[in-house]
């Protein structure tokens, strides 16, 4: 039995089965045809046969397959959760809708994060921003507004689904996003100051509650190494699939230049940029997480 829930822990699933161990989630990304991602998620009781059969089932569907630990939001969506917290904290910055989504794009993303918020639902959104707030992650869940998407929902602006959310869409494909005059008054009312931030350091902001969290999933092992780690966020978020996922991109720009710049974040914004001690343990030691 394979279940495609995205909050329910498996392992409360599997308690009310006669068979536990044939008990298996199996974590498809929408959209489904499109995205190559399958997370499969053993509890802790899952047979060794039935993680390999929805194994088998995941790559016969062409699916790219990854086995992550039973956690809040597993392994994708917890990744997501703090840099959506982050968003909202750059929102009340003052820093434009636009500006973001343009900073993350020139980054390397597929879209950027007002963009994606809008594609996958503002509902969506705002119930995994607000799921793993009340979850396990502490500290890193911390430094942003979720009321920033659950007002929106009260107004109806659901994203491209409802034709407004963060963006007004027109009906047709062809038709442009525009962002109406209802949408920026209440970002300049939802913002509380107006920082004039570089697009270097809105990405690395953003980029930074990302990798953190990557990081720190493989610390608490929720993946099982930086391959899978890489491969989920890129099959998984579109993570800038020329820097080669987190880990990679981490090990490019030098974990001990990373964990500066985080520290440096702590410093001036708060404690949800501390990096994890892996971060820390391998900045020390020079290790990288890639050998070549």
């Amino acid at each position: 039995f394979a279940t495609n829930t995205s909050a329910i822990p498996i392992a409360d699933i599997a308690e009310g089965a006669s068979r536990p161990e044939q008990i298996v989630g199996m974590h498809y990304f929408s959209p489904v045809p499109s995205m190559p991602l399958l997370e499969i998620i053993p509890h802790g009781g899952t047979s060794d046969a039935t993680t390999a059969a929805a194994f088998e089932v995941g790559t016969k569907q062409g699916k790219t397959c990854v086995v992550v630990k039973d956690v809040p939001g597993f392994y994708v969506n917890r990744c997501l959760g703090p840099m959506l917290i982050e968003v909202s904290a750059l929102v009340r910055d003052g820093i434009e809708l636009e500006a973001l989504d343009k900073a993350m794009t020139n980054f390397g993303m597929p879209v950027g994060p007002i963009t994606l918020a809008d594609e996958v639902g503002i509902d969506v959104s705002s119930h995994v921003a607000t799921f793993l707030s009340n979850a396990d992650l502490g500290l890193r869940m911390s430094g942003g507004d979720t009321s920033l998407m659950a007002n929106m929902i009260e107004k109806g602006w659901l994203g491209r689904k409802s034709g407004q959310g963060f963006y007004t869409y027109g009906k047709g494909k062809k038709s442009k996003k525009t962002i109406n005059a209802d949408v920026r008054k209440y970002v300049k009312d939802f913002a509380t100051q107006t920082l004039d931030l570089s697009e270097k350091e809105i990405q690395d902001r953003i980029v930074s509650r990302f990798v953190n969290e990557a990081a720190k999933c493989l610390e608490d092992e929720i993946i099982a190494d930086p391959i899978a780690g890489d491969i989920g966020l890129v099959f998984g978020t579109g993570f800038a699939p020329f820097r080669g996922g987190p880990f990679r991109y981490l090990d490019t720009v030098g974990i001990d230049n990373y964990v500066g710049l985080m520290n440096g974040f702590s410093d001036t914004y708060g404690p949800q940029f501390e990096p994890c001690q892996l971060l820390k343990d391998y900045a020390a030691s020079g290790k990288k997480f890639h050998k070549s």
